[in-house]
């Protein structure tokens, strides 16, 4: 009788985009696409972890650098991570996505990097008192205005590069929770349960620090609009 052939990782699956993979999670199993992922990390595939680096890289070193001080430090903590992941991969259980997994690890190793730099992110937004925001009622649920300030004219304006820089210097100026929670959220396109299960927070403090965090870019577009 021939041996049996070992199972081949489907080159179609392989190569879907994570963030649209399909399918429902059932209790503790991973989607069909990230399974395919993590058998070809496991096998030590290198066109799959090139593939994860192309796909979530960018968005590693900008959450990173809301921990540290430099870029240069930012860009040792991601590759630290990568190496993290590689090493853990065969313990990778599945209890959260993939994505989840990698940040999760990321910033772990992030804070411990800030932390030997005295810098540290404080998470308990609901331990605070209330800042001053621009009023909820103008957006809706998902963070979108529910009436446009009434200066901002055409949409291009919006999505000129002078507005982008107003975008992320306001982000820049935010408390480094605040600023984290909004570039995974609204820059690097994180769902409520992917950014909370990666940074370990609650989903009421994630909410929290959103708003806070998008009423003051709301307001400083506001500003420079009127």
């Amino acid at each position: 009788m021939d041996r049996a052939r070992p199972s081949r990782v489907d080159g179609d699956r392989l190569h879907a985009p994570l963030s649209t993979a399909g399918g429902v999670r059932y209790g503790l199993s991973v989607q069909p696409v990230e399974t395919s992922v993590v058998e070809a990390l496991r096998a030590g595939d290198e066109a799959a972890f090139t593939r994860l680096v192309r796909e979530y890289g960018a968005s590693m070193l900008r959450v990173a650098g809301l921990y540290v001080g430099s870029r240069a430090v930012a860009e040792e903590v991601v590759q630290e991570a990568w190496v993290a992941v590689l090493n853990g991969i065969g313990r990778f259980e599945g209890r959260s996505s993939l994505k989840t997994w990698i940040f999760r690890i990321l910033t772990n190793i992030a804070k411990t990097r800030g932390q030997r730099e005295g810098r540290t992110v404080p998470f308990s937004a609901l331990a605070s008192d209330a800042e001053p925001a621009v009023d909820p009622d103008r957006f809706f649920a998902d963070g979108r205005w529910a009436s446009p300030p009434a200066s901002w004219g055409p949409e291009e304006r919006l999505l000129g590069d002078e507005t982008q820089a107003v975008v992320d210097a306001a982000i820049a100026a935010l408390p480094p929770s605040q600023a984290i929670v909004i570039t995974m959220r609204d820059v690097d396109g994180f769902t409520a349960e992917e950014a909370c299960n990666a940074l370990d927070i609650s989903e009421t403090n994630q909410r929290v620090l959103l708003h806070r965090a998008r009423s003051k870019v709301r307001q400083a577009l506001e500003d420079y609009l009127e």
